[in-house]
């Protein structure tokens, strides 16, 4: 007996009763202050849809990542359609997993999970989403030498984003050396017309660095602080957070104080969003009217 039949046969009979009904959901740990369900679901209602979005959140429910597995069981057995997914879980997905898309499967990070046909799909739509905000809000910045802090899930997408929109040298810190060192072996091969490696002092690679890009958990809400310390950052620096809440994290502010052209992480978390309704809806939202969605969840 095939044993993804039940999961086959749900899935069809969920989708012929929902054509125009969508459950999805997000899950990571301490995700309280997400935007995502607000902006997914006045999106949803805006295509004419009924779209319903979930938290599943790790701290909230006292769980840790090794709840995983019965999470994503449970959420198909009662007929989401997908689910997003973040911190700490992007990595640890990919195993329980059917197929993955040719970005999930290069950056080895999943964000967003569609369930199609009795299938577990992963996709990444971070490192996609990363780059429509670099290139909306970023557009004309030197990419000459780029240092990045983290390389977890998250650090892979955006700095194989980073390395699509042309960076010529990018230069990996995490508080896993080994872990940075990986993903530049792995950036390395894919990319080989730019030079990428792990750094050894975070104070020589930023002293020359023309940009910076923090993709780690600190400066969230719930890890309040500087990633490094601020008399590292120079105003000849640009600097991209993916953190969006709070919008303003204190590295923004401190490198506003010197005069450096930032990005916040709210585009990051518009685009992304945006392409993952895509795919589990399958139609086009309107990224403008995400985006000012999302502005006015900020001012409220």
């Amino acid at each position: 007996m095939n044993p993804q039949a039940p999961r086959q046969a749900n899935a069809r009979t969920h989708a012929q009763a929902t054509a125009h009904s969508y459950l999805v959901g997000l899950i990571g740990s301490g995700i309280g202050g997400s935007l995502s369900p607000a902006m997914h679901e006045e999106e949803g209602a805006q295509l004419g849809l009924h779209y319903v979005y979930r938290r599943l959140d790790l701290e909230a429910l006292k769980l840790d990542i090794a709840a995983l597995p019965d999470l994503l069981t449970a959420a198909e057995r009662m007929g989401y359609n997908g689910l997003n997914i973040t911190y700490p879980c992007k990595q640890a997905v990919i195993p329980l997993l059917d197929e993955l898309s040719d970005d999930a499967r290069a950056l080895g990070a999943v964000n967003t999970v569609l369930f199609k046909d009795g299938k577990r799909i992963g996709h990444n739509t971070d490192w996609s989403g990363f780059a429509r905000a670099f290139q909306r809000g970023l557009p004309d910045v030197s990419m000459e030498r780029v240092v990045q802090l983290g390389a977890g899930g998250a650090g892979a997408a955006v700095a194989h984003a980073a390395l699509t929109m042309g960076a010529k040298t990018l230069t990996l810190f995490d508080v896993d050396a080994a872990r940075a060192a990986s993903l530049a072996e792995q950036l390395q091969k894919r990319f080989p017309a730019s030079k990428v490696g792990a750094g050894e002092s975070l104070a020589g690679s930023l002293a020359d660095a023309t940009g910076l890009i923090h993709a780690t958990p600190t400066g969230m809400t719930k890890l309040p602080g500087l990633p490094l310390p601020a008399e590292l950052l120079h105003r000849d620096l640009w600097v991209a957070d993916i953190v969006y809440f709070p919008i303003r994290t204190e590295l923004l502010q401190a490198a506003d104080a010197l005069g450096c052209r930032t990005l916040s992480g709210g585009g990051m978390a518009v685009y992304q969003a945006v392409d993952a309704m895509r795919i589990f809806t399958g139609l086009e939202p309107d990224a403008e009217r995400v985006y000012g969605h999302f502005q006015s969840l900020l001012q409220g």
